[in-house]
């Protein structure tokens, strides 16, 4: 007998910056900013993340990468491997990504990347809480996801193990 089941997700798509709370305009800012130090000379596509710890430090991160294609790393894990190394014991409250294309000013919609995701949900099942995203869209807008779960919902975990 098949079972027809539907999946449910719930998300926010403000439409100005000006409508997130100043602890979420901060941290998509800082992602906008270091989108300027992302390293991709081959794509020009560049990404930048941003998150706020629970001590209300902030922390960056941007892509980086390499002529060997598969040996570069998406914004989004360069940030939280740093933070998870250097900061183990904090937990992460929000975290944004952002993407443009050198030499543009706008920004276009960021969609993490499924390896992105399911080390987001990893952070997210570390930590015990939810962390809230802001994912840039286009024309000013932000899609806001109060967890990780919205973002990955069959994620993988060690009960899967």
């Amino acid at each position: 007998m098949t079972e027809q089941v539907q999946l449910h997700i719930t998300y926010e798509v403000v439409s100005s910056s000006e409508e997130l709370t100043e602890q979420e305009r901060q941290v998509l800012h800082l992602a906008q900013l270091a989108t300027g130090n992302a390293y991709a000379p081959y794509s020009n596509y560049l990404v930048g993340a941003a998150l706020m710890l629970s001590d209300g430090s902030t922390h960056q991160g941007t892509n980086q990468e390499n002529a060997a294609y598969p040996s570069g790393l998406c914004a989004e894990r360069t940030l939280l491997f740093g933070v998870g190394s250097n900061y183990p014991n904090e937990k992460i409250e929000v975290m944004a990504v952002t993407v443009r294309r050198r030499h543009e000013d706008h920004f276009l919609k960021a969609c993490p990347c499924g390896a992105c995701r399911q080390v987001m949900a990893e952070y997210q099942n570390r930590q015990g809480s939810p962390i809230r995203l802001l994912l840039q869209a286009e024309d000013g807008k932000v899609t806001r996801l109060q967890s990780v779960n919205d973002l990955l919902p069959f994620m993988f975990t060690k009960d899967q193990l």
